[in-house]
């Protein structure tokens, strides 16, 4: 074997070795970091379907029938441009609180709840025309949560040349969740892998829980690629819930499938549910992610 050809071979393979071990913890192979919910009834249910419907997918009746089937309680479907504003309406009578803000740029979003929505907004933390939802929950018996739904833009040649601007809104919302007194959950299209650095990193800072972690991918990107699949579609949340279901819905026509999570919701914290803490470094690197995407803007 010549000198050039073992060293692309032991280099083959410690890359795939340091994918192995990047992917394993989405595996059931590893610990599991979020508690199943106990059965005894006694949390507040919460079942969230999250769905990128693919802005140009003309099949809204198919979406309406999966989300029919699975009865959600709250519903956020990003890639909403006026049309599919106008063919969701038919989800308002069973979701009576809503935030809509359709766009035609693929960064359209849409909110439904059957639960009352406390002071809800979009906001635009890193990019003018990318929104965010923003907005407190009130569960039954009165407590409440807040919720953000993200859609990010992705890397990529029709997209950002990199990935600074998709980087730091994780990093704001992270920061976000960090300060907030309230339990809390992310949720949407954050186009980056479960195990990638920066969403890591987003986990850390937040101090948010990952209920793929000791489960499984859930791969919900590329709808139509049964070998090319990646986990794109998430939900992050605070140590007040924990997991009842989780899974992949059935094809609606977009290149992503829709992601389905039932929660389990008490008032305190669950001390057995204990996030990952960011290191000295890496709250540093999270402040020149945001530096970073600050100075990019102000130079545009």
């Amino acid at each position: 074997m010549s000198r050039f050809r073992a060293v692309m071979i032991s280099t083959l393979l410690l890359s795939v070795g340091y994918q192995t071990y990047r992917i394993l913890p989405y595996t059931q192979l590893s610990g599991e970091q979020v508690e199943s919910a106990a059965r005894d009834g006694s949390g507040v249910v919460i079942r969230f379907i999250t769905a990128n419907v693919l802005m140009h997918n003309r099949q809204a009746e198919k979406y309406l029938q999966v989300v029919a089937k699975v009865n959600p309680d709250i519903i956020l479907t990003t890639e909403t441009d006026q049309w599919w504003a106008d063919r969701l309406k038919a989800l308002d009578p069973s979701y009576p609180y809503q935030v809509k803000y359709p766009l035609e740029n693929t960064y359209g979003m849409i909110l439904h709840s059957r639960f009352p929505l406390v002071n809800p907004s979009v906001q635009f933390l890193i990019e003018s025309m990318v929104p965010s939802i923003h907005t407190g929950i009130r569960l039954p018996g009165g407590h409440v949560f807040q919720l953000v739904g993200l859609h990010p833009r992705p890397p990529g040649p029709t997209h950002s040349e990199d990935t600074a601007e998709r980087d730091a809104e994780l990093i704001v919302t992270g920061k976000f969740a960090k300060r907030s007194r309230l339990p809390f959950i992310v949720l949407g299209d954050l186009n980056d892998v479960a195990w990638s650095h920066t969403t890591s990193l987003f986990q850390k800072i937040s101090g948010l829980l990952d209920p793929r972690i000791g489960r499984g991918m859930f791969n919900t990107f590329h709808a139509d690629y049964f070998l090319i699949r990646f986990p794109l579609d998430h939900i992050f949340h605070s140590a007040h819930f924990r997991l009842i279901e989780m899974r992949r819905l059935e094809h609606i026509g977009s290149d992503h499938f829709p992601f389905y999570a039932a929660l389990s919701f008490k008032p305190q914290k669950d001390s057995s549910q204990e996030p990952p803490a960011p290191k000295p470094r890496e709250e540093e690197e999270a402040d020149d992610i945001l530096e970073e995407a600050i100075e990019k803007k102000l130079s545009n």
